[in-house]
Parts: structure tokens; sequence; C-alpha cells
């Protein structure tokens, strides 16, 4: 019988779609549920290109934990790093943002990590490629976006200013497409005619994917879509090519014929690959779980690692049917794993019929007005899909006040071409970037 005295334990790492999902479903249910994450907020992750092109504001795709659970009155949030754990005490060690040590005893562990940018073992291009996976990273990005067009503003030649005024993405996924297409606006409409000495029309963005086809997983018919719309917006895409190197100046890529070619640009940016965070191998460490190549762990069809009933892989970090990273598996995997131990706690005997993921669609929001959607037969692009994508996206958007604060954006955005999010701090490193010539700054008097 269930202690009263003692609720069933669970801890719930990862406070993303997977992990609010799954609490949610454990909101009625007579347990302790403990939400660890190292950030504070439930990022919507979809919508991180937006914050780091000025349309919306951190607020408006970021919410704290505290306040979208404050309901959940059995669910408290933890800010710590999950980063091992003790199957056989049932114990996870976390680390706290100071340092210290937090161990956590657990009935029943939810693992909702997610998954982190990928260099494919380069990772000393992190230095000058960002990638986008958190909200520090948008901020980043959008500082380096505005940044550039100020510095070639103030740009000693014509060929530093083109080098300021030439952006490079990396990935042509919808990451990829939908923040090429984001500069490309900025540079035809946002800024143009507010500097004196730059056309920021002439702008340069370069798209570079290892494939054949951008936005490949939407099939054929909308990668050429898609494709094509970037091409009228002044996209240049570089398709079938690796990247081989990244300074501070530009990038080289290498092509299908081997041939490798400089591209010089001040502003490069990694939208390709993802990686499991090492939270994911010391669980199969301590489980025998089986990772893929992209650290991610394999699970049975209830979503348990095999000989672990008591642990459940939800969201981007499982590894089953070849499932997509996509937000609305993380939310229909963290609620079912919620709603398996729901039923636990209830007493039911019956085993759980294996997850089932019912495909929705996937979404690319690529210019005002533009976007390609693919749900199944259903194959939609332009205004259509467009208007599709802002409903899908105001549907999931956490809080109320996000959904009225980004309607108000993308009606601002969209009627007058303006960005009301386009602050930017710049740092004390950021005096030596790109710094070629010119004389030093004298000495310190002694």
């Amino acid at each position: 019988m269930q202690d009263h005295v003692t609720p069933r334990r669970v801890v719930i790492l990862g406070g993303g779609f997977a992990g609010l999902f799954a609490a949610r479903a454990l909101r009625r249910s007579p347990v302790a549920v403990t939400v660890v994450d190292r950030r504070a907020h439930h990022l919507f992750q979809p919508l991180l290109y937006q914050c780091a092109s000025g349309i919306l504001s951190e607020g408006q795709i970021a919410q704290p934990l505290r306040a979208v659970l404050r309901r959940h009155h059995n669910v408290s949030c933890l800010l710590a790093e999950a980063i091992d754990v003790d199957v056989e005490a049932r114990l996870v060690h976390a680390r706290r943002p100071d340092g210290g040590a937090v161990e956590l005893p657990y009935d029943d562990l939810i693992v909702g990590v997610g998954m982190r940018q990928s260099y494919f073992g380069h990772d000393e291009f992190a230095r000058h490629a960002p990638g986008m996976k958190t909200l520090d990273d948008a901020l980043d990005i959008r500082r380096r976006i505005y940044r550039a067009f100020e510095m070639a503003e103030t740009a000693a030649d014509d060929r530093e200013r083109q080098q300021w005024l030439t952006f490079a993405l990396v990935g042509g996924g919808p990451t990829g497409v939908e923040l090429a297409g984001q500069i490309r606006e900025i540079a035809g409409h946002t800024l143009d005619r507010e500097f004196r000495k730059t056309d920021s029309t002439q702008a340069r963005v370069l798209l570079f994917e290892g494939s054949d086809a951008v936005l490949g997983a939407f099939g054929p018919p909308l990668a050429h879509r898609a494709a094509r719309t970037l091409e009228s917006l002044g996209v240049e895409l570089h398709l079938g090519t690796m990247v081989t190197d990244i300074d501070a100046h530009g990038l080289t890529v290498q092509g299908h014929d081997g041939a490798t070619t400089r591209f010089e640009a001040r502003t490069v940016l990694w939208t390709a690959g993802v990686e499991a965070p090492p939270i994911a191998a010391a669980l199969a460490r301590a489980t025998g779980a089986t990772q893929d190549r992209a650290g991610r762990i394999a699970v049975e069809p209830d979503l348990t690692i095999p000989g672990h009933p008591d642990i459940h892989v939800t969201g981007d970090v499982m590894s089953l049917n070849r499932l997509p990273g996509l937000a609305e598996v993380a939310m229909q995997s963290g609620a079912y794993a919620g709603r398996v131990v729901r039923h636990a706690v209830e007493g039911r005997t019956k085993q759980p019929k294996p997850f089932t993921y019912r495909d929705l669609g996937s979404a690319a929001y690529i210019s005002r007005g533009r976007a390609v959607i693919k749900a199944g037969p259903l194959h939609l692009s332009g205004f259509t899909g467009w208007l599709v994508w802002l409903f899908i996206h105001l549907a999931f958007l956490t809080g109320f006040r996000s959904r009225v604060g980004a309607v108000l954006s993308w009606s601002v955005a969209f009627a007058t071409s303006s960005r009301r999010e386009r602050a930017f701090t710049v740092h004390d490193t950021d005096a030596s970037v790109g710094r070629t010539s010119g004389p030093k700054a004298p000495p310190p008097p002694p």
C-alpha cells in the first residue's frame, strides 16, 4: 500500500516541453514532483530565432518555471544541473549554480533534458560560430547581427565593410532557413535607410548545407519551394558543402568534388547538428543503455530504459523509431511518461500501451507572410502556410501574456517591417573583434 505520509517521489530532469508536460500529467496525482533544470525558465525553442532577430522579446518566449507550475501544488522546482544517477540507490546527483552538490532520491525518474549544439568534433568552431539552443544563444546572435551593421558603418574600407555585411549560416534545417530569411528581412527592410555610409540592402546572406536540399525532411516539393523563396529574398544557397574551418574573419568549405573555397564573413552562425548533454552518457553508463551516434538513449516502446521500469526517457534525448527532435514529440512523450506514472500510483495493473506519436506536422517560417507546413498529406506554403504557422505557434505558446505580446509584435513587424526588440549590449571583448589594423593604444602610465 502506498505510504500516505511519504508520497511517491517523481524527479523530472529538464523543464522543457517534455518535462513540463510530464509535470502537468501528474498535477492531480498523490506524488511529490521535483523538476530539475539548470535554468529557471521554460523556453519556447521554436521561436528562438525571432528573439535573435528582434521581433520578440525574451520574456515572450521564456516563462519562469515556478510561474508556469505555480498552480501545481505537488510540484517543486530546483535550479541545478543533473550530473549523475545512482540507479541502485535511486538517487540523482545534481550541481547547483554555485557548485554545491544536491542529492535527489526518486521512486520514478523522467528524463527530458533535450539536446545541445554539436560541432561534429570541432568544438573550436563555437568561439566564432554560436549555435542557437538557449536564450543566451539567441541574445548573443542578436548582438552579433545588429553589431555587424554598426561595425560596417565605421569600416576602414569597402572590403572590411563587405565582410561585416556578409552573414554565413551553417545548416539548412528549419533554424538555418528561418534565420537566413530573418537576416535578409532585417537588411532589406528593417534597417533600410537607417545608416549614412552603409547600404544595408547590400548585405549578403550565405546558407551552407551538406545535403542537396534545404529543409530536406519536409520532402522534395516543399524543399524546392523553400529554396525558391529563399533565393527570391536574396539568400545565396551553397548546397553539398561541408565546413572545414571557421575563424573570426570567415569560413572555409569543401564541396563534393573536394575543392575548398574561402568566404569572408565576420558573422558566422551555426545551425547544424545536435548531441546529447553529458547526463545522458552518465545515465547510459549507470543503466547499460544503448546510445546512438548523437548520444540519444534507446528506450522500450513504453519509453523506459531496458531493465529499469522506473526510468522514462522522453523528448529529443530519447531514441525510438527514428522520431524527430520536434517540440510535439517532446510534448507527447512527456505527457505519456507522466500518465504511466500516474496510472501506477493509482494502482492500475494493466500494462501501458506502447507510446504512439501522432504526427501533427512540421513548420518553418521563411519571411513575412511566407512559411512552409507539412502535416501528413497536407503540404502548404506561402501565405496560407504562414497563417497555419501562426495558429500553431499561438496555440502552444505558454501563458496568455506571451500570446498577446506575440500577436502585437507580429502585427507590428508584418505591417511596418520594424522590430521593437533590437536592443543589444556590447561586451568589453568586442573592442578587439575584427581589428586588423590601426594604431595601438598607448600603454598606461607607470
